[in-house]
């Protein structure tokens, strides 16, 4: 879901593999430990249209892994046979990802995401497919409306860059702080604040965790909170900041549909010690909304819209309620520009954000 045309700031530290990351689109670039071909390493690469590879001249094994401890260091960071592996953001926002062996067997393995700048919007977005124009209106009122949602998707679906696209559709006159294990997000605001997690040094000391962030941020008078992923204890605390008053906080997810959020909630909620029950009322009251995006043949893009289900958002099941998100909007498979059509969760959404029920037609019945 990249706007065409854009290319991420390329530093020189990159070496050998600057000119793949300086190719126009190109989110990704990944070096395999041990996958030579004649003339070089094979690198591959991700520009929006799935992995594609290309031949680069690497030397051997000793030079892939000196590439890789010194973008480590660059970094701040210690990468050797004692600390094999280094998750760290380079000068200019380059998130890099190394392992080296004895993890990986036969090599050295390089992954970089290249993070964009501001100018991410949503009309540039939704010009290069990434969303059908009619769902524009809805996506607009999910943020005016200051309701609390979820981006969600798979590794590389465009979470972030969809994230970042809605965060500047917040009005300037509010303060958003935001929260990331790794710092990714590059919303177009005037007034953002900006906190990311540490790892623990060699002796294990000095982590600064997502969770111990999220308890920050409420005290810094935010208008909005965002984790930029949600993926173990910190969801009790933004939960909790949901549900005492700091509406229209968001944040992403990794899941693959808008009915598997209510058990990758309740299993990120096990990891703060929550019952399930707990996660389930808590979730209930504090989100409203859950964007898909997923890739296929047309690119990255949101492919459906869910609303937590109406009526305090609870259904009876067995002793105990649960959780529910329903399709409130599905894309067309075939044209990403197509309007698509509306699910039954359509007519709570439109409510919540104050819009039409009839200004999608609905998905047809299914054959019996």
């Amino acid at each position: 879901m990249t706007p065409p045309g854009h290319t991420a700031a390329v530093p020189p530290s990159l070496g050998p593999l600057r000119d793949v990351a300086a190719l126009p689109g190109v989110t990704d670039v990944l070096v395999n430990g041990g996958d030579r071909v004649p003339g070089g390493h094979r690198v591959w690469f991700d520009r929006g249209r799935g992995l594609e590879s290309t031949t680069v001249d690497l030397a051997g094994e000793d030079d892939v892994r000196a590439l890789a401890v010194r973008l480590a260091a660059g970094a701040g960071r210690r990468l050797d046979d004692s600390m094999p592996w280094v998750d760290a953001r380079l000068p200019g926002g380059i998130r890099l990802h190394a392992v080296v062996p004895p993890v990986t067997p036969y090599g050295t393995h390089l992954s970089l995401r290249l993070i964009g700048g501001p100018g991410f919007d949503l009309p540039a977005l939704v010009a290069a497919g990434g969303a059908p124009p009619a769902w524009v209106p809805v996506l607009t009122a999910l943020v005016r409306s200051r309701a609390a949602f979820l981006v969600i998707g798979g590794t590389g679906a465009g979470k972030t860059t969809l994230l970042a696209a809605l965060l500047g559709l917040i009005p300037p006159s509010e303060r958003i702080v935001l929260v990331e294990d790794v710092g990714e997000l590059r919303p177009a605001h005037p007034h953002v604040v900006r906190l990311e997690a540490r790892h623990a040094n060699v002796e294990g000391e000095g982590a600064v965790t997502l969770e111990d962030l999220v308890r920050q941020a409420l005290r810094m008078r935010p208008d909005r909170i965002v984790v930029g992923e949600c993926r173990g204890a910190e969801v009790r605390e933004l939960l909790s900041a949901l549900n005492t008053g700091h509406a229209g906080g968001c944040g992403t997810l990794h899941a693959n549909a808008v009915a598997e959020v209510p058990a990758r909630l309740e299993a990120l909620g096990s990891l703060a010690g929550l019952a399930p029950a707990a996660v389930r009322t808590q979730a209930a009251a504090a989100l409203d909304a859950v964007v898909r995006l997923q890739r296929g043949p047309h690119g990255r893009r949101i492919t459906e819209i869910g609303v937590f289900s109406p009526g305090g958002h609870l259904e009876a099941g067995g002793s105990e309620p649960s959780l529910v998100v329903r399709p409130a909007l599905v894309a067309d498979e075939s044209d990403p520009f197509a309007p698509g059509r509306s699910g039954p969760g359509w007519p709570a959404l439109a409510r919540r954000l104050g819009l039409r029920a009839d200004a999608f037609p609905p998905q047809p019945e299914a054959d019996p």
